[in-house]
């Protein structure tokens, strides 16, 4: 059965009692403690944040620059304290979310007698029937079923951690009904709810920036990444195969795709000539540009903003983490649903929320005319996947090895990629790897509930 925890959360804090730190990745200042979640947020240094980041922000949330700096350091700390209360929570864990310009954190449980803990840890306690490891697990049963055939009319569904249940969306209900049945997934877990969307990948070193496959067609840069000592960029895999030539938006020769997954998942990475140097910017489109600092994940309900070289900066909301999409191509699944706007061309480009990279464009529907929903790819997955290390404005993360190195505290090691199901040992205690990815200095198996299981 595949993972079934599969979690967009901050990874550099595990508890409460390390806010502080995740609060410090973020770019944020004056902080003494982390404090309880309703308590004033802090404010956030004046060079952290775009001036464009802030200007869209305005633009599609009604947020003027003080509201945003503060929604944004709210949900950095809502971030850390709902990792911090998953690992107390453990079986009895169903989902955290933040509401509001000041990003108040609610945290379901299964456990009623477990709501103190939730609201001593400064957030709202919600008594709920339905674990997330449960919905999540009725979620990877739909995912299984649409790889050995893809449902018709039946175009999205997700976790919905408000609603506690797994909602699928169809263009035909009884379709969505059929779809759940021959999962084997009990209506008991499921919402069939009616849609008129009709998502399509969106394909027509700066993240955002256009780029021209050799084909024919535009998408847009995500992340500068690098392997070893090569550079490039991530992007979506279905603007690319392995072995497709890229221009840049000079036009001017520029790479080829390296790698590249599509359908099933949405990313690939380009390998770029010695012409392009990668930097840790997002283009802001005439508003600044975007320094990347770390690409701890949001969690739902969190501001974030795309570039891309059709529309350029827009703004909105996580909506679901771990959605499952299928386009006329095939199933995508392990994208983040969100309210953000996107157009063909847009594909691959930058989701970031305040300094903190998010994802690639993957596909969606409407437009920024009318709005619409948009879905990205986690960028921690496609990391992993091919071996790749974000461009920080920090000096990037620690470039993967493969074979872990004994540490005194155990096997684990910094730097090196883990897949789902690997074990560690730290500290005397054995560890199974619950998400795939690379492990980071601090992230050690111990305070990363997110990463890592203790067997």
């Amino acid at each position: 059965m595949e993972n079934t925890k599969l979690r967009r959360r901050v990874l550099a804090t595990a508890t409460a009692t390390v806010a502080v730190g995740a609060l410090a990745l973020a770019g944020l200042t004056g902080v003494a403690s982390a404090g309880p979640a309703d308590s004033a947020a802090p404010a956030v240094s004046a060079d952290s944040l775009s001036p464009g980041l802030l200007a869209a922000m305005e633009r599609d949330l009604g947020l003027d620059e003080n509201e945003a700096r503060t929604r944004i350091a709210g949900e950095y700390r809502a971030a850390a304290v709902a990792a911090g209360l998953e690992k107390s929570l453990g079986a009895s864990y169903a989902g955290a979310r933040v509401s509001g310009d000041k990003a108040d954190l609610t945290v379901s449980t299964t456990d009623a007698s477990a709501a103190a803990l939730i609201t001593k840890a400064g957030a709202r306690a919600e008594v709920v029937g339905h674990s997330l490891d449960r919905l999540e697990a009725a979620k990877d049963a739909l995912d299984k079923a649409a790889r050995s055939k893809a449902p018709k009319n039946v175009p999205v569904w997700y976790v919905d951690v408000e609603a506690n249940r797994v909602v699928v969306n169809a263009t035909d209900i009884r379709a969505g009904e059929a779809f759940a049945k021959a999962a084997g997934v009990s209506g008991g877990l499921i919402t069939v709810a009616r849609t008129t969307e009709q998502p399509r990948a969106l394909a027509d070193i700066r993240g955002g920036d256009a780029y021209y496959m050799g084909g024919g067609g535009r998408c847009s840069v995500g992340f500068s990444v690098t392997r070893g000592t090569q550079n490039g960029f991530v992007t979506a895999g279905h603007c690319g195969r392995a072995g497709t030539t890229t221009t840049g938006v000079n036009q001017q020769a520029q790479g080829s795709f390296q790698g590249s997954t599509f359908p099933g998942r949405d990313y690939a990475w380009v390998a770029t000539n010695a012409n392009w140097v990668p930097k840790p910017l997002v283009n802001g489109y005439g508003r600044g540009d975007v320094t990347v600092a770390g690409s701890t994940p949001s969690v739902v309900g969190a501001s974030v903003c795309r570039s891309g070289s059709t529309t350029g900066w827009h703004c909105g909301t996580i909506q679901q983490l771990n959605t499952s999409v299928t386009y006329p191509e095939g199933t995508i699944s392990g994208v983040t649903r969100t309210s953000v706007c996107a157009e063909p061309g847009d594909s691959g480009g930058a989701y970031i929320s305040g300094s903190q990279a998010q994802g690639v464009t993957s596909g969606g529907s409407g437009n920024c005319s009318s709005g619409g929903t948009t879905y990205f790819q986690p960028l921690l997955p496609a990391l992993q996947a091919y071996g790749l290390t974000l461009v920080t404005s920090g000096g990037g993360q620690p470039t993967p090895t493969n074979t872990p190195t004994e540490q005194p505290g155990g096997t684990w090691a910094a730097g090196t990629s883990y897949a789902i199901g690997s074990t560690v040992t730290y500290g005397g205690s054995t560890y199974r790897c619950r998400q795939a990815h690379t492990a980071q200095p601090g992230w050690t198996p111990d305070v990363v509930p997110a990463l890592w299981q203790r067997v």
